[in-house]
């Protein structure tokens, strides 16, 4: 009998929207081409001081989705209707990234969802993905006052999982995000695309394949 090996870590952080999802420049086209808008409206719109502004006070729960539907979309130039169901229609599950979530917290790796969140009404993008059930942890910035890449929401969630930086991978699709988690010893895996990180994480965790 095969003794399974131990993991290299002990704890597994994971963004959510870009990595427990599809990534969000495929979804962005996605919508700006059911919206019949240009191509990089969106990226626009978010570069835009206001369009990070909108961002930074929704994700600290300082503003509501509403809000934030109605603002963003007159930088855009569209409807504001359900602007966030609109926008996210296409974030759907990454299942390879979280197939091994599944499997490295059965192998005793503590795992947590840390999320720069974009409110749960009228539209509630973190529905049918149970978190909680599948996660040791879930750090969402609206619930804690705090948003990545504030080292303080790092270092929340490692005191939450119990675990010390150096012993902690952390996957993310924003450079500044993973930037801000090494400077803390955590070691950061860029998250773009769902196959390749199940393939990274699988051999960083030293989790076998299932084929």
């Amino acid at each position: 009998m095969v003794k399974a090996e131990v993991p290299a870590y002990r704890g597994l952080i994971f963004d959510f929207f870009g990595v427990l999802t599809f990534n969000m420049v495929e979804v962005i086209s996605a919508f700006e081409g059911r919206e019949g808008i240009a191509r990089g409206t969106f990226l626009g719109a978010w570069a835009d001081p206001r369009g990070q502004e909108l961002f930074r006070q929704l994700e600290l729960a300082r503003i509501s989705q509403t809000d934030w539907n109605n603002g963003f979309a007159a930088l855009m130039g569209v409807a504001p209707d359900n602007l966030m169901a609109r926008y996210l229609h296409d974030a759907f599950p990454a299942y390879p990234v979280i197939e091994v979530a599944r499997r490295a917290r059965a192998a005793g790796v503590r795992t947590a969802v840390l999320s720069n969140s974009l409110g749960r009404e009228p539209y509630d993008p973190y529905a049918g993905f149970d978190l909680a059930g599948s996660f040791d942890e879930v750090v969402l910035s609206a619930e804690v006052g705090l948003r990545k890449p504030d080292p303080a929401i790092f270092r929340l969630v490692l005191d939450r999982l119990g675990v010390s930086a150096e012993e902690c991978l952390f996957v993310d699709d924003s450079e500044q995000n993973l930037a801000t988690a090494a400077e803390l010893g955590i070691t950061p895996l860029l998250g773009l695309d769902e196959k390749v990180v199940a393939s990274q994480l699988r051999e960083l965790l030293r989790l076998p394949r299932l084929f």
